[in-house]
């Protein structure tokens, strides 16, 4: 099936067996619409192809289930009936007896567990595709886990990873529709996704950040990276001990207030997403915990999420632009997550004002929102920045999760006010501060050339007249001239900003 591919002696093995894995699940017509040739048929009689291409993945192991798993976020790119068999891919694994464990562990500790810890348990407590977890205890009764690689996972994520990359490059030369979705740009978010999940120490300096972000809230717990035993293959940190928020009966068996759980979820999000800059990228039922006091526990930090200044403020104007039902601000937001796509002007001021009947009066469904936003997307065959997916299918998660534990939670309500939490936050209040002060540097770096400029320009203007028709040169000269009064003006201005700025810092760092 794969014989097209250019492959290194290194991946055949491997080859041979992801072509047998296709092979068995009947995914000939896959590989035929990717240009790869392939045989057998759709078996149009059986499950729908879109499920025995989940199933196969399973089958593939860890890097098939991340890719399967970041598909699940392209909504743009594919049809409902595949998004939802992908949302369904669980990186779980078959459990490994501690033995096969014990040399990778050892190495990192320094000696055995049972030695270096006060308690161990080598009965694991959960299995993924990729690790596995034990709970331990600290000599001084501090309750812990540790991740642990399996072994060998390295390299055969690594190959796969280069087959995947040579199938990507392969079917964009053969397919200019599916270059249109840039599948080389898909894989290497792939790359740097797993790449990063197989280097624990990552995860460790992923969630020491996330730590900091929330230092001074005591309503967010993040649970503390142990680096004397951390290696690459082991990872050692806090046990936190919580109610998956599965449902609302369960958080108040277990003493926690569901409505406060999805009040503090919903602030931890959008300080994540609209203030820090970084977010957890899967939060799902599985990486949160509802804690005593009412506090959220935060998990499993190996999928982060950045968002730029500019991705944040496009993010509060979709928003308010569909709360204020103006469509001319939204296909605004829209032609910028198009950027670089031929998509005319009027199908995006249609499109918005398609969302906003839809979506702009009365409660707002979130998940309503984002499909039907991928549906336009993919009707102007168009794949959206997928930086821009991954905080979507982030917000549509969590709120997914914060509404079945309180039924009168609105993520998008709590977005629509948002500026305020982002003008006022210190974080962007020292950004501005720093912005200004960048901005006054290069300022002060020009202002003593600006007059000799502004007068070069105007002497020669004077003596070299131009053509222009209906100006005269000294008018021009003039204009010059006023320009670079305003000019001064600006620099005074800035002055005043950045006086600003810095009385705003001295005053929250108080």
């Amino acid at each position: 099936m794969f014989t097209t591919l250019a492959v290194a002696a290194r991946d055949r093995k491997r080859l041979t067996e992801i072509s047998g894995i296709a092979a068995r699940f009947g995914l000939g017509a896959v590989l035929a619409r990717l240009g790869l040739g392939g045989g057998g048929a759709d078996d149009e009689g059986g499950e729908p192809l879109s499920r025995r291409t989940r199933q196969a993945m399973e089958a593939l192991g860890p890097t098939f289930i991340k890719l399967g798993q970041i598909l699940s976020t392209r909504s743009d790119l594919l049809p409902p009936d595949w998004i939802e068999e992908f949302e369904q891919l669980q990186s779980n694994g078959v459990t490994l007896d501690f033995d096969v464990l014990r040399p990778d562990v050892e190495a990192a500790l320094g000696g055995p567990p049972e030695l270096v810890f006060a308690r161990f348990d080598v009965t694991p407590l959960a299995a993924a595709s990729i690790a596995q977890v034990h709970r331990a205890a600290l000599q001084d009764g501090t309750e812990v886990v540790l991740k642990i690689r399996r072994p060998g996972v390295r390299p055969r994520v690594e190959a796969d990873l280069r087959l995947i990359a040579e199938l990507a490059r392969k079917a964009e030369q053969a397919s200019a529709e599916i270059a249109r979705y840039r599948p080389r740009a898909l894989v290497a978010q792939l790359s740097e996704a797993m790449l990063d999940e197989l280097d624990f120490t990552t995860e460790g300096r992923n969630t020491d950040r996330f730590a900091a972000d929330f230092a001074r809230n005591r309503d967010v717990v993040i649970p503390a990276v142990y680096w004397d035993y951390t290696t690459d293959r082991v990872l050692v940190q806090d046990y936190l001990d919580g109610i998956a928020p599965i449902d609302a009966e369960r958080l108040r068996a277990g003493g926690v207030d569901p409505h406060r759980l999805a009040q503090i979820g919903a602030d931890a999000v959008l300080d994540m997403v609209l203030v820090n800059g970084r977010f957890h990228a899967d939060p799902h039922p599985g990486n949160l915990r509802g804690m005593a006091g009412d506090r959220v526990g935060l998990l499993d930090f190996g999928m982060v999420g950045t968002v730029t200044p500019r991705r944040r403020a496009e993010l509060i104007s979709f928003v308010q632009a569909l709360a204020g039902s103006d469509a001319q601000r939204m296909a605004e937001v829209l032609a910028d997550w198009t950027e670089g796509a031929d998509v005319p002007s009027q199908s995006l001021t249609a499109g918005a004002e398609r969302l906003i009947a839809r979506h702009g009066n009365g409660d707002v469904d979130l998940p309503a929102i984002v499909a039907d936003l991928m549906a336009l997307m993919r009707q102007e065959r168009v794949a959206a920045p997928p930086d821009l997916m991954l905080i979507l299918k982030a917000l549509v998660t969590i709120e997914g999760v914060l509404s079945r534990v309180d039924p009168e939670f609105d993520l998008v309500r709590a977005m629509s006010g948002a500026w305020k939490r982002v003008v006022f936050s210190r974080r962007s209040l020292g950004t501005v501060q720093n912005q200004v002060i960048g901005a006054l540097l290069d300022l002060s770096a020009s202002g003593g050339d600006l007059p000799r400029i502004i007068r070069a320009v105007s002497r020669r203007l004077l003596d070299d007249p131009g053509k222009q028709a209906g100006v005269s040169d000294g008018q021009t000269a003039q204009a010059v001239a006023k320009a670079g009064r305003w000019i001064g003006v600006s620099i005074l201005g800035a002055g005043g900003m950045i006086a600003l700025a810095l009385i705003a810092g001295a005053w929250l760092s108080r």
